[in-house]
């Protein structure tokens, strides 16, 4: 009985350490970040940074404003966002109460296989498939047109397109999961009141899946907003406004282009950049957290 308790006390001992090096690990990345970053405020100016479009960090002349990069990086996330969730609530919808059991096994392993798929290759696919087409369409949409700068493809709905489809898996996954877990009574109970199945599904399944799904739809929100390696490969990498066939930047993108070169305030500037992209993951789960509150009140 004693050696029982020491496992136990060991265990819960090992369970708290686990979590308070995760605890940790987040607010040393806080206070890394906001060390590095908030200096920059001061030195460049909010007005500056937030407010300004131009970035010419190695002009005679340094302007730093990511004002266009976090416009493109919150309009590639939201229409990314409204592609993939109602595809991925009616695949869920499909997986769960739909397809037989032989269907939904190969549908959910295909869904599996795009999740482990590395971004490398979205990018890889997007660059030698999709930015080809929407060139296309770009020098159709823009022909006699010689004020626009055509950007062989590599354009915001290039990034927005890669962006839905990767998020896909995600919200799949975790709404088939909250679509799975409704209580079977609930489904009896709407068909014998006199619904019919489609009726069932999306006026008595779906509400009552609701939070989890919220959850999936944050998931892939933040699946969004942190992606790099395929945006940088398919988005053009130029600092323009966020329309359709502009070659655009994200955050995320801004990192991975010029970090590796950067110093100085230019190299401060990148890790304020870096305190943004930070402080939005943390406002979406912020919002999750307090949307699943009130969607379990």
């Amino acid at each position: 009985m004693r050696k029982k308790t020491i496992i136990e006390r060991l265990a819960a001992n090992v369970c708290l350490i686990c979590a308070t090096m995760a605890i940790l690990a987040v607010l040393a990345i806080s206070i890394y970040l906001f060390l590095k970053g908030v200096p920059t405020f001061k030195v460049v100016g909010i007005g500056n940074l937030l407010g300004q479009s131009a970035w010419q960090p190695t002009a005679p002349q340094p302007a730093y404003g990511i004002q266009y990069i976090i416009l493109t990086s919150l309009f590639a996330t939201c229409l990314s966002v409204m592609i993939a969730v109602p595809i991925a609530l009616l695949t869920a919808v499909f997986l769960t109460e739909m397809a037989n059991k032989m269907v939904a096994a190969v549908v959910a392993n295909a869904v599996e296989l795009l999740a482990a798929v590395p971004s490398v290759i979205y990018g890889l696919l997007g660059m030698m498939l999709l930015n080809p087409c929407l060139y296309k369409l770009e020098k159709i949409c823009f022909a006699g047109d010689k004020a626009h700068q055509f950007t062989g493809g590599a354009n915001l709905l290039a990034a927005v397109i890669v962006l839905a489809i990767m998020i896909l898996p995600t919200v799949i996954s975790v709404s088939t999961s909250s679509l799975r877990s409704v209580a079977l009574n609930l489904r009896a109970a709407s068909l014998a009141l006199g619904a019919t199945r489609e009726q069932t599904i999306f006026l008595v399944v779906i509400p009552a899946a609701k939070s989890g799904i919220l959850t999936g739809i944050v998931l892939g929100i933040g699946r969004a907003l942190g992606e790099a390696m395929a945006i940088n490969m398919v988005a053009g990498g130029a600092v323009n406004f966020p329309l359709p066939f502009n070659s655009v930047r994200t955050l995320t993108t801004q990192l991975v282009s010029e970090m590796s070169y950067a110093s100085g305030l230019h190299r401060q500037v990148l890790f304020t950049v870096g305190l943004i992209l930070y402080g939005f993951i943390l406002l979406v789960n912020f919002i999750l957290l307090r949307a699943r509150r009130k969607v379990n009140l």
